[in-house]
């Protein structure tokens, strides 16, 4: 296995994913005032917050 060679299967799919044309950044959380807001249905949360109490999406 070469340096270059990616590390994980995660890193295999992204690399497949990113030479398409599709983006494969790491999604967390978004800001709204001084709360957490969840990507995937707009739910509020306090900071340090791990999972969405509404949807259970998890930041990569």
């Amino acid at each position: 296995m070469s340096s270059s060679a990616p590390s994980s299967d995660d890193d295999v799919f992204d690399e497949f994913l990113s030479d398409r044309g599709h983006e494969t950044e790491i999604v967390g959380w978004e800001r709204s005032y001084n709360k957490l807001q969840c990507p995937e249905c707009g739910a509020l949360h306090e900071e340090g917050t791990a999972t969405c109490s509404v949807c259970d999406w998890r930041p990569n």
